[in-house]
């Protein structure tokens, strides 16, 4: 478990910790010479029944709350303590709010330096520090007076933390591995060191990590879980981790050590926020801002979103424009303080990294933010498909709430979400809001074909386009996809049709088409371009065109190039090459493909290209990676 400790300066935070750990956590030479603590001073000690505490010795100074915000972020427990002499004092109270905003509801209360002052001081500074906590987070929390200088009460105290320990319990280890970093420094003969609090996951050595929003890849040489060494950290266990593979000046205060690369760092953060009850003034609308962030403190503004202003005491739904990008997850919290870091304002914590360009304070988005302010993954995402016609990003979702694979599934299926579209363009569907894009892409469909019945049928960009609605390329994708699958509709690749829908040619283009057909036929793999096409069969150009482009209506036919046509048997049978290339290779290039298809250069440029826009392939540098498979580009083969 680890404790942070909380207060005015002055109060003895410090000494308190070394009477209930041995241990001195002024580590700084200036600590030592000037008698206060300047930044995170940590202390371990073990309980009888083997479990070992962190305390976190933080500093009680006005001007280094950023410090001492730095260590109270993902504590489990908080030590409150207040001197007998002084009474709470307005560090006490910034500190005990900070505490509230981040949500620490476990803690005890230490009333030190009783040695000081006669016993009835004792009681009327415990009846202020009761009033006090009535209204926060440490509402009830047991009081106990002590004196670090006799002893008096710290076995007392340490008995109350042993019993905290169990009732608090275990941290879950839900999410991947995720620390954020407070310090960084080398040590001889074993290199870089990070420490931090992990806020989820757990961790092993020779695990690969990364640093949020950077590609530089660390390897775990060596773990300290709460001054121990071991195999393991996991969440809520205060770490110390050696890295390899990264450089001291590649790691600054305040980023993030993560397991998956997709946690990145964002400028932008949907936020619920609450502001303090003893504001001075209502928060308004564009205030600027320090906001701390797990170890990070950037400036910023404050979007309010939905009204003008925040009330002291409320809260309300609100946009972090940052200046500066940081890391961030779903429900992590955050404090707020004034322009100057003089004030503590506010705080709350994070409801979505991805916010719309445009719209951010639109109804809708309101309250789709709302849907989404849920600690529970599986009812965040059930709530914000409920409300979404057209899908909600899963990668976004899964990113935002840093969800493993094996948690990503579980929620899909708890869900009962529909997935559309592939990689980063995945969209998570309600069944009700899947089967109603259905309808309205097979009855545009059925439109289409009843409007122009000499036709095999749309591209693709047409029928997105006839919709009547924004339809997300990812899910008109997907669509098509399920489609093809299951024999709702077929695909030549270009055109998009009912089974049943066979149109046919009629008048000159029927008559020229039994001419130009052997001509493709001959040499099915490298048709010959529509100037040699024309001159053997005795057309003009433009008769020879007109019936190949009635052709590719039709979906007799598959125009690749401005002079190029191929029957679609035979561009499927390039298509087949393609996919078994992929299956050995991994990969093609243009010359491998144009040896293994058996045509020239430039008509295997032509029909790799014509692959890129049907998204059978993506072009990467001179090779291509395979996108989409040839049934899901052209449909089920014909003798199939």
């Amino acid at each position: 478990m680890i404790i942070a400790t909380a207060g005015h300066i002055d109060h003895g935070k410090t000494l308190l910790v070394k009477a209930l750990t041995g241990t001195d956590a002024d580590r700084l030479p200036e600590e030592k010479k000037r008698g206060m603590t300047l930044d995170l001073g940590f202390a371990y000690t073990n309980l009888e029944d083997g479990t070992r505490l962190g305390f976190i010795d933080v500093p009680g100074h006005e001007r280094l709350v950023h410090n001492m915000l730095a260590g109270v972020t993902g504590i489990d427990c908080a030590l409150l303590v207040i001197a007998a002499d002084d009474g709470p004092m307005p560090q006490t109270r910034e500190h005990l709010a900070i505490l509230d905003l981040l949500g620490v509801s476990q803690g005890l209360v230490a009333l030190t330096k009783i040695d000081r002052v006669p016993e009835e001081r004792v009681h009327e500074v415990r009846d202020e520090i009761e009033l006090l906590l009535a209204d926060s987070s440490l509402s009830g929390t047991s009081i106990f007076p002590v004196s670090a200088v006799t002893n008096t009460g710290i076995d007392e105290l340490a008995q109350q933390i042993s019993a905290l320990s169990r009732e608090i319990g275990i941290t879950a280890e839900s999410g991947n591995f995720r620390l954020g970093i407070d310090r960084m420094f080398t040590v001889a003969g074993a290199g870089l060191v990070v420490t931090g609090t992990a806020f989820s996951g757990q961790v092993t050595r020779e695990d690969r990590l990364w640093i949020a929003g950077f590609d530089t890849q660390a390897r775990v040489r060596g773990i300290h879980a709460n001054n121990a060494k071991s195999e393991t950290g996991r969440a809520g266990d205060r770490l110390a981790i050696n890295l390899a593979g990264i450089d001291r000046d590649d790691i600054a205060r305040g980023d993030w050590l993560v397991a998956d690369q997709a946690l990145g760092l964002y400028k932008k953060l949907d936020v619920s926020l609450r502001v303090i009850a003893d504001a001075r003034r209502p928060l308004r609308h564009w205030t600027p801002v320090h906001v701390h962030v797990g170890a990070k403190n950037v400036t910023g503004r404050v979007a309010v979103l939905g009204a003008e202003t925040i009330e002291p005491g409320q809260s309300g739904l609100a946009q972090l424009v940052l200046d500066e990008a940081l890391g961030a997850c779903a429900n992590d919290r955050f404090v707020i303080r004034d322009q100057s870091a003089q004030m503590t304002l506010g705080g709350g914590h994070v409801i979505d990294l991805f916010p719309p360009r445009r719209g951010r304070a639109r109804a809708d988005r309101l309250a789709m933010l709302s849907a989404l302010d849920s600690p529970s993954h599986e009812g965040a995402l059930k709530a914000a498909l409920a409300l979404s016609e057209t899908g909600v990003s899963l990668d976004a979702f899964l990113a935002t709430r840093n969800l493993t694979n094996n948690e990503t599934q579980n929620i899909i299926t708890g869900s009962d979400a529909v997935v559309a579209g592939e990689s980063a363009d995945r969209l998570a569907l309600s069944p009700a809001a899947w089967d109603a894009r259905r309808s309205e892409f097979l009855a545009a469909l059925d439109g289409f074909h009843s409007a122009n019945p000499d036709r095999l049928g749309p591209a693709s960009a047409q029928l997105r386009r006839s919709l009547g609605r924004y339809v997300p390329e990812a899910l008109f994708d997907g669509l098509v996809t399920a489609l093809i699958a299951d024999a709702t509709i077929n695909s030549d690749g270009m055109l998009l049709h009912r089974p049943e829908h066979q149109p046919g040619l009629t008048g000159d283009d029927a008559e020229h088409w039994q001419l130009v057909l052997p001509m493709l036929e001959e040499t099915p793999e490298a048709p010959p371009v529509i100037h040699d096409l024309a001159s053997t069969t005795g057309l003009t150009v433009g008769a020879a065109m007109k019936t190949l482009r009635q052709a590719v209506r039709m979906g007799m036919a598959v125009q690749i190039a401005g002079n190029r046509f191929f029957t679609p048997g035979a561009l499927r049978a390039h298509a087949n090459v393609f996919e078994k290339m992929i299956a050995t290779e991994g990969e093609v290039g243009v010359s491998d493909f144009r040896k293994t298809a058996g045509i020239g250069r430039n008509l295997a440029v032509e029909v790799l290209e014509y692959f890129d826009r049907v998204k059978l392939s993506q072009r990467d540098g001179n090779i291509r990676h395979q996108v989409k498979s040839v049934e899901d580009v052209f449909g089920t083969a014909p003798d199939s």
